[in-house]
């Protein structure tokens, strides 16, 4: 019973951590196609340099995934201190800034590599590296699950044994 119970909890958990990196992923997605979009826009369409294009567009992805985050990955979690999840949401995105272009600036300045497809690799490679952080420190720090819910879900997988075993039982003595 306990070694079912173990295995249907982690079966549990772990599909609640690939829906919740799915919907992640679908997010971030859709904010590396405005990241990149803007970037390729800004950088040619202005006298900006290449790393502030990137600054510039990596915002407007912050503010893209945000809204994408809040309403749609993580809705189910904890809303009562929008302050404090902005604070820190802006505080690690504000980070994962500073690892993407800084593995742009790197290769802009350090290697001189600053031809637009060369950009536009080390573009997607910093996204890549910051994105891992950003997914570790969203779900940790930023986007809290509501403790309470972790608690109605061990109930209700232990009224789900208890079926089951109640089933079994009957099954058993017929």
């Amino acid at each position: 019973m306990s070694e079912w119970r173990t295995s249907s909890s982690l079966r549990a958990r772990t599909q609640q951590l690939t829906r919740e990196i799915a919907k992640f992923g679908a997010v971030g997605g859709a904010g590396l196609l405005v990241n990149l979009v803007t970037f390729n826009l800004v950088r040619h369409t202005t006298d900006l340099p290449v790393v502030r294009a990137s600054v510039v567009a990596t915002v407007v992805a912050i503010a893209f995934n945000y809204v994408g985050f809040r309403y749609f990955t993580y809705r189910d979690r904890d809303k009562s201190g929008r302050t404090k999840e902005m604070g820190l949401f802006l505080l690690f995105s504000a980070i994962g800034l500073v690892i993407e272009n800084g593995v742009l600036f790197t290769a802009t300045y350090g290697f001189g590599w600053d031809g637009s497809l060369q950009s536009n690799i080390f573009k997607f490679l910093g996204i890549g590296v910051a994105t891992l952080f950003r997914f570790w420190s969203y779900r940790t720090w930023v986007f809290r699950a509501i403790p309470a819910r972790e608690a109605v879900e061990a109930a209700e997988s232990f009224l789900t044994e208890a079926e089951i075993e109640a089933q079994a039982s009957r099954t058993a003595s017929n």
